[in-house]
């Protein structure tokens, strides 16, 4: 049968999945990416550990696919969005790891900036605040750094650019491209004419030749180089989205006022604003959705953005040894009723949507002789709800309607705590049949731009639910949310 991969670079692991032409997953490789902490507040990947990732799942999920007899249509990317990459397109190097989007070593750089009076700038421009979250200061202190000292032909991306050029042919004509939905992360490009803004660039000290180039989300980016991939040479790449984009077009979020929460290493929103650049709310930022080139006008989107939600189960793990395994985290927090006082805030790498407080750190308050692992357990799951709601409350504050979420992540797989979004948001709350949302994105998209599907209202109809959660009394809710919000005081 037909089927379109979908690489998924994500912050924790490299995916690949196989999408077929119902738009269901039937295939999928993993790979676990090293995270790399020189510093409190610093985090860092390695790039050609990220390639060499998405090669092997490549492989191995087309390799079955084509011992099965099924033909590949093509190839879509989501990634990990501000994370950004310093390398040399002459010959490959790389001389400093990949600063990811969590890294918050731009902090004063962004205080600096906005102490001088450019914020207001920044966000008529770009839609975004100035916060080391995104990828423009990252480039900087890369340049200032000496990561690009002695490149004969030096760029500066983030990992979908990598991806592209390392998959077509890296040093042998690999191409250097970008999409909207990701550049628009960068805060260097101008949101009403969907390319790099000269103003930004200055603003930034960043040479926009050092950039890729910007083409729409859905075209022909390029194909695979026989010499990178033999099993997939010549197959196209034809869809490229970011990850929270991916999962909003992956949930068949088309039409303005749509939103979904996705519950990943981090905990975002995202709401179809439509055509047009939207009036920015307070706490929440302006970015591109998707542009469809021949299909239909880019399309826009409100955001909101909590930097750690996930990656918090991993601490809980790794660092604490509270739980084996990230799944044995449900069982553990919903053995008790509540999380008895206790208190979570996950500002490892500071505070996102509303807040944007870059210094905040994280807060575990509450501690009393009686508190279990179960407790914090529980805080912890509690407060992936109630980063989400410090959103959604930011949504309505500002006059925009939700009327429901579409639930993606591996988090949402968790019954409980998609109750608890529903009560505290006061919304009803759907889970995605498909918990795979943004590889289905990039699938989606990218099977669009071949013929694989005929329109938006195809993929549409494609979509389902697996749960619906009504919002229940709100009493216990709003007490338990009160009391965290004065943990994020503290924090």
């Amino acid at each position: 049968m037909d089927i379109i991969l979908a690489l998924d670079a994500g912050t924790t692991g490299v995916r690949t999945v196989a999408v077929d032409a119902t738009g269901a997953v039937t295939d999928s490789a993993y790979r676990e990416l090293t995270q790399y902490f020189p510093a409190p507040g610093l985090v860092e990947h390695d790039p050609q550990e990220i390639a060499r990732l998405a090669l092997d799942t490549l492989t191995e999920v087309a390799q079955r696919a084509l011992s099965h007899g099924h033909h590949i249509r093509a190839l879509g990317i989501t990634n990990q969005r501000e994370t950004t990459i310093a390398f040399d397109r002459a010959t490959g190097a790389v001389r400093h790891r990949a600063l990811v989007w969590q890294d918050r070593r731009t902090t004063d750089h962004c205080a600096q900036l906005s102490a001088e009076g450019h914020l207001d700038e920044v966000r008529r421009v770009t839609g975004l605040v100035l916060d080391p979250y995104f990828s423009g200061t990252k480039m900087r202190w890369l340049r200032d750094h000496g990561a690009l000292d002695g490149f004969a032909a030096p760029a500066l991306g983030t990992v979908e650019s990598y991806l592209v050029w390392t998959l077509t042919g890296g040093v042998d004509g690999g191409v250097f491209v970008t999409e909207p939905s990701n550049a628009s992360r960068t805060m260097l490009l101008d949101l009403a004419t969907l390319d790099w803004s000269p103003e930004m660039c200055r603003l930034l000290g960043v040479d926009h030749h050092l950039l890729a180039d910007v083409r729409p989300s859905a075209c022909h980016f390029g194909t695979i180089a026989d010499g990178v991939l033999p099993e997939l040479a010549d197959v196209p790449i034809t869809g490229i989205l970011g990850d929270q984009q991916a999962a909003l077009f992956g949930q068949a979020c088309f039409s303005p006022g749509m939103v979904k929460a996705t519950y990943g290493t981090g905990a975002f929103i995202l709401a179809n604003a439509g055509a047009h650049v939207p009036v920015i709310p307070e706490g929440l930022i302006a970015t591109v959705a998707w542009d469809l080139g021949a299909f239909g006008p880019a399309t826009y989107a409100l955001e909101g953005s909590a930097f750690v939600a996930g990656a918090a189960i991993q601490w809980l793990r790794d660092e604490l040894g509270l739980i084996e395994r990230s799944e044995d985290i449900g069982p553990l927090a919903f053995s008790v009723s509540d999380a008895g006082g206790v208190s979570f805030v996950p500002a490892f790498t500071g505070l996102g949507s509303p807040f944007w407080r870059a210094d905040a750190r994280g807060v575990l308050s509450g501690l009393a002789r009686g508190s279990s692992r179960a407790h914090v357990a529980r805080a912890v799951v509690d407060a992936q709800a109630f980063q989400v709601r410090a959103m959604t409350d930011a949504f309505a504050t500002a006059g925009v309607d939700l009327v429901e979420l579409r639930a993606d992540g591996g988090a949402a797989a968790m019954d409980e705590m998609l109750q608890l979004q529903a009560t505290c948001s006061r919304l009803p709350v759907l889970r995605s049949a498909s918990l795979e949302a943004t590889a289905r994105g990039a699938a989606t998209i990218a099977g669009l731009e071949v013929g694989l599907w005929g329109g938006l209202d195809e993929l549409e109809h494609a979509w389902s639910s697996s749960l619906r959660c009504e919002p229940g009394d709100p009493t216990f809710a709003d007490m338990e949310y009160a009391q965290w919000l004065r943990a994020v005081a503290r924090a």
